[in-house]
């Protein structure tokens, strides 16, 4: 039986767009309430019922996200310009080696933009 599973995740951080023009807003620093949410897709193991239990997605999200949590995102490698696009693709460049199944990340810094990546 192949399923899909969703998990979602939260954290704050600064940043700002350096590459905009002059005068734009998001070239300004400032900050938000970032969510992520994480797909994973595959068959169901028969003998747990799971595909992957969701503690073990913590286990190999959760640090990822810690890396984030509270910062000033410019500063971190490979963050220079930090936009959703970016940021999707940073987040999964560090999930997808040890998350096989997984299909996608969202990055959403707002309640009404996001971003969804699902891999190269």
């Amino acid at each position: 039986m192949r399923i899909e599973l969703h998990r979602d995740y939260r954290f704050e951080a600064a940043h700002r767009l350096p590459r905009l023009p002059d005068g734009h807003k998001c070239k300004r620093l400032h900050g938000h309430s970032f969510r992520v949410a994480v797909e994973l897709a595959g068959e169901v193991d028969e003998a747990t019922g799971f595909l992957l239990d969701f503690a073990d997605v913590d286990r190999v999200v959760d640090p990822v996200i810690a890396e984030l949590d509270h910062q000033y995102l410019n500063e971190l490698p490979g963050l220079d310009n930090p936009t959703s696009e970016i940021l999707a693709v940073w987040l999964w460049r560090r999930l997808r080696p040890t998350l096989a199944q997984l299909v996608s990340v969202t990055v959403a810094e707002t309640c009404d933009s996001r971003c969804v990546y699902r891999g190269a």
